[in-house]
């Protein structure tokens, strides 16, 4: 297995890649079909392909021996100047590899945060980003002086006795730190901006789905809004809020989230929880689903893996299936067949949207509740909050205090619940 390195890409164009995959299919099934998408949205030119079917990886190298010899020929044959791994690999496996092939080795978490990172466009995104790939990187040190040596050093960064590499440890923990206090700083910020949309009594809905679902077009449709679209994944990373109004003249926001995908890296959705808060505080989500994708039901169980994991299972939800435009009739009919009560839509073409909004309108929580109050003299306070959060219809001053006849919000309805009048009483 030892020998000189792999030959380099020379001429300025993009890195040649081989991926290397486990599946009980002999093509390494859609996890591989996907990782050649991430690969190409990264900038890569897919070269060559090796799956193996095995149920689990080896904890040296990822591949049996045989296939890492198989690996390391078609790099050869191909020119190519790194290899993407479809799983995490442990810092033992993603050395060993790199050791018995000469060449750059990535996992699909690695491939997955630069795109991330070539996608972020805001402050807020760029954080969430970095402290994925930090914390990603702390693990993965030992071997790996190169790629830290852009990170600097200097006067003040040694201690007595110190190593290289536990200075990089601990600039990297410090920065993890620093990270952390910035985006929980925006967590502050984005649950003081949920508190407004509550006291305004506007209701969420965040769009949720696979990467390149549709989701951003379906935002653009519904709400004349102008976020990116495009036939990439990962085309939208950072969270949009628009406002639209439902066919029951009631006012609403809509979410559009960062997509999903199969094993979607645990430190990314650690890192993006003050984003995905959107998700999990969200009224409403609507599951956007590609139905023109072969493989729409393993993205619908990925989806749904993400929520479990955020908490936002059990949130009322709405099933979508997009993009019937390029489908069948007999394809939907199948789709519709597992997936009771979805509604059929194309956001591009805009069919089905009407019938969208009406559900969504009747699946939100109702906002309003009409009720009858005794507020005691001695509680003004309490008064005032009705005045100020709902709507008095009637004011009546009895012996035992203020009758009040009100429209509020669910919310303020929780709070007053010691006051409200028996049915029947004068």
């Amino acid at each position: 297995m030892e020998g000189d390195a792999l030959p380099r890409a020379t001429d300025g164009g993009p890195e040649r890649a081989v991926l290397v995959g486990l599946s009980a299919d002999a093509d390494g099934g859609g996890t591989l079909e996907e990782l050649t998408r991430l690969a190409q949205t990264a900038g890569a030119s897919v070269v060559g392909i090796v799956a193996q079917r095995r149920a689990r990886a080896n904890p040296a190298t990822f591949v049996g021996r045989g296939k890492v010899e198989e690996v390391l020929a078609r790099a050869r044959e191909t020119g190519a100047d790194l290899v993407i791994v479809d799983g995490e690999l442990s810092p033992a496996q993603q050395r060993n590899l790199e050791r018995s092939l000469h060449t750059k080795v990535l996992d699909r978490t690695a491939l997955v945060l630069d795109i991330f990172a070539q996608r972020a466009r805001t402050s807020e995104g760029r954080l969430q980003v970095e402290l994925a790939q930090m914390t990603y990187l702390l693990p993965r040190l030992a071997g790996r002086g190169g790629i830290l040596s852009r990170l600097g050093g200097g006067i003040g960064t040694r201690g007595p006795g110190e190593t290289k590499l536990e200075v990089d440890r601990r600039r990297i923990r410090s920065r993890i730190t620093g990270l952390e206090r910035q985006i929980e700083s925006l967590r502050q910020h984005r649950r003081l901006q949920r508190q407004v949309r509550t006291e305004a009594a506007l209701p969420v809905v965040a769009l949720i789905g696979y990467t390149n679902a549709g989701k951003s077009s379906l935002l653009n449709t519904l709400t004349r809004a102008d976020v990116m679209t495009a036939d990439k994944l990962f085309a939208t990373l950072d969270p949009t809020v628009r406002k639209a109004v439902l066919p029951n003249r009631r006012p609403v926001l809509f979410v559009d989230t960062v997509g999903f995908i199969q094993k979607l890296p645990h430190d990314l959705v650690a890192a993006f929880r003050a984003t995905l808060e959107e998700v999990v505080e969200a009224d409403l989500l609507v599951h956007v689903i590609d139905g023109s994708h072969p493989r729409w039901s393993e993205q619908m169980a990925a989806v749904e893996d993400v929520l479990v994991e955020l908490g936002a299972a059990e949130t009322l939800r709405i099933n979508a299936i997009n993009k019937i435009d390029r489908i069948t009739r007999e394809a939907l009919r199948d789709i519709e067949a597992e997936v009771p009560g979805a509604i059929p839509i194309s956001a591009l073409r805009r069919l089905g949207l009407v019938n969208l909004l009406r559900t969504i309108a009747q699946r939100l929580p109702d906002p309003i509740r009409r009720v009858s109050l005794v507020i005691p003299y001695t509680e003004a306070g309490v008064l005032a909050k009705i005045y100020a959060e709902g709507r008095v219809l009637r004011r009546e001053d009895r012996d035992d205090g203020t009758l009040v006849e009100a429209e509020v919000p669910p919310r303020t309805l929780e709070r007053l619940r010691p006051y409200l009048r028996e049915p029947g009483t004068a």
